[in-house]
């Protein structure tokens, strides 16, 4: 060999090669020495990443927008909803479009994202069915996918590929783990470990235990009594405005905090408590039955149950029923979300009558399931069911459960019937997603209607304030209007007088109290205060989430529930948020409304009830 040919070694050789292949693009290499030429052709190239990492950033956004935007539409909810979905598409139309891959590793990523997705699904809990493998398995795959593949963009070889499915398989995989009891009132989903026992297997569990004797120490007499004078007749008390009367509390509860008297599961549901006596009475799921159940105040036993054969279940709210029992007319009336209206013996249980709202109305449940809370006066049993023809709101005889009457009230509407009495006379008020109704309670006929439409749904009740004013609240997108009635006779009725309009106030499904000119709730998810005279904001602050609150009127204190389970006690005053108590009282979601009767509080949620003994003014601790 020659010294000119043994200048160029082969290991040489092999090192300019590898030198050629990791260009981007194709090269020529020439050994002068030999004019031998090796050619080195590249395969991959750098992804081009920022269209990946714009949309994998729009996903978070999107995500994010309805807590960000305080006076957005009513539909800004779909962004947080639909806003991952729409930015995983994009993020799949970059890898085949945009990313630069080559076409075979283009094909490998979406093959291998098709398969570990459907190795994902065919396991999933079936509460992640549907919108859950929407808003969430596919968008933490594909985006853990995305991540990847701009992690290792400049990686030239199949590796980072494989490395990227990996990452989705892990991404579409980890909601195998997971259950679903519903969403947050922010459209987060309420996940659970897959195997962790939910509220049903807790309530069956605690039914192994020996059944409650509670009724046999109370006399015929003394039931019989309590259930004449209910102290809480259902849903937020007798006049459905959440206002506790009668006993006073101390505002110091850091030294004096609330004291736990019993705690147990129940089944799912959103509904809160009717009590007479000793006696408290709820609805809940369990299984495949919706259930009326009737609880010992004292020692937090069941008494009795009474089941209906029915189940409606949710991607936000979850199973189990929403509205509240209403103790009357010597009877427990209930409406199921599935649409079952009954009347139950509230001393025995045993079902008296029942009735199906889809058949009698002629409509499907909604969306979120059928939420009025039975309102129950003179022998008649009134509830909404948002049917057409004629047949929105209806009244059934108390005794025997036939339809007395039915009239048009509006649609979308997940609010109750309440009576108010406007100019003297008792009236029928119904709050739908048209605006506000008036109706005579003996025939159900229209006195006025108040159109003010909502870009949503309406779940509120309306209150009247100094007898001919009525607040109408709303959600996002329409906010909360005062108006003024006047019973015009040169009109031929009455007519209705916009005093303000604020979008500073809107409460979603959160119920609201008034107190000395003010009113206080959540304005989407954080506690308010506005001025009843003009509307506007006294202060917001507190980010108690989609809780409830109650008012303890006579000792100017607000109680709230929280959304995390939380009771926190508030001053009730406009000059500012003035926190004065804060304790984990419930383990999660709770979107329950509290009752205090007495000293007690009774509150519960989809999963657990409890009772606590509140501080009384001037009482020893």
């Amino acid at each position: 060999m020659s010294k000119k040919e043994s200048d160029v070694s082969p290991a040489a050789g092999d090192a300019q090669f590898q030198h050629s292949a990791a260009g981007s693009e194709s090269t020529f290499q020439q050994q002068p020495s030999s004019g031998v030429v090796n050619t080195a052709i590249s395969k991959y190239s750098n992804l081009r990443i920022w269209p990946a990492v714009v949309f994998l950033a729009a996903m978070v956004v999107a995500k994010m927008l309805p807590s960000m935007i305080e006076n957005g539409p009513s539909q800004i909810w779909m962004s947080a909803a639909f806003g991952p979905l729409l930015g995983s598409l994009t993020v799949l139309g970059w890898w085949l479009f945009a990313s630069r891959a080559r076409w075979q590793e283009r094909l490998l990523g979406l093959i291998g994202l098709a398969v570990t997705f459907g190795l994902a699904a065919v396991l999933l809990h079936p509460t992640m069915l549907g919108p859950a493998v929407l808003v969430l398995t596919i968008p933490l795959g594909v985006g853990a996918f995305a991540m990847g593949t701009i992690v290792l963009s400049r990686v030239h070889s199949p590796a980072r590929t494989g490395i990227a499915l990996l990452g989705a398989f892990i991404g579409f995989g980890y909601t195998d783990l997971l259950r679903a009891e519903g969403m947050w009132g922010d459209f987060a989903f309420d996940l659970h470990w897959r195997w962790a026992p939910d509220a049903e297997d807790r309530l069956l569990a605690s039914q192994d235990q020996p059944p409650s004797e509670t009724s046999a120490k109370y006399s015929t007499t003394e039931i019989q009594g309590w259930l004449a004078n209910p102290e809480w007749s259902g849903f937020r008390g007798q006049q459905r405005d959440s206002r506790q009367r009668g006993t006073v509390f101390t505002s110091d509860w850091e030294s004096r905090p609330p004291k736990e008297q019993w705690r147990v599961p129940v089944g799912p549901g959103w509904s809160s408590f009717a009590v007479a006596g000793n006696l408290l009475y709820t609805q809940e799921q369990v299984s495949d039955r919706e259930l009326i159940s009737c609880y010992d105040a004292v020692t937090g036993r069941k008494i009795w149950t009474q089941g209906i054969e029915s189940r409606f279940d949710d991607p936000l709210g979850g199973p189990g029923p929403r509205g509240t029992p209403t103790l009357a007319e010597g009877g427990v009336f209930s409406l199921g979300a599935q649409g079952w209206l009954s009347r139950v013996d509230p001393v025995s249980g045993e079902l008296m009558w029942k009735k199906d709202l889809r058949e009698v109305a002629e409509c499907s449940p909604p969306m979120w399931g059928f939420c009025s809370s039975p309102l129950v006066v003179d022998g008649l049993v009134i509830v909404y069911a948002g049917g057409g023809n004629g047949k929105g709101l209806l009244a059934f005889n108390a005794a025997d459960g036939e339809l007395v009457w039915a009239v048009d009230a509006g649609r979308n509407s997940y609010a109750s019937a309440q009576l108010a009495t406007l100019a003297g006379q008792v009236r029928l008020l119904m709050l739908t997603g048209n605006g506000l109704s008036a109706h005579e309670v003996d025939s159900g006929r229209l006195l006025f209607d108040y159109k003010w439409k909502s870009g949503g749904y309406r779940s509120l009740q309306p209150q009247v304030i100094g007898g001919n004013k009525i607040l109408l609240p709303s959600g996002m997108g329409t906010g909360t209007r005062l108006i003024q009635l006047d019973d015009d006779d040169d009109k031929g009725g009455w007519s209705a007088t916009e005093l303000w309009t604020t979008l500073q106030f809107k409460p979603d499904f959160n119920d609201f109290v008034v107190f000395q000119g003010n009113l206080y709730g959540f304005d989407s998810g954080i506690f308010t205060c506005i001025d009843l005279e003009t509307g506007e904001r006294q202060w917001k602050g507190g980010r108690y989430g989609k809780g409830q609150v109650l008012l303890l009127e006579d000792s100017g204190l607000l109680l709230v529930a929280a959304e995390k389970g939380q009771l926190v006690l508030l001053e009730a005053t406009p000059e500012a948020r003035t926190e004065l108590f804060k304790m984990d009282a419930l383990d999660g979601r709770t979107w329950n409304h509290p009752v205090v009767v007495g000293d007690r509080l009774y509150l519960r949620n989809s999963s657990e009830a409890v009772a606590y003994q509140l501080p009384v003014s001037g009482t020893e601790p």
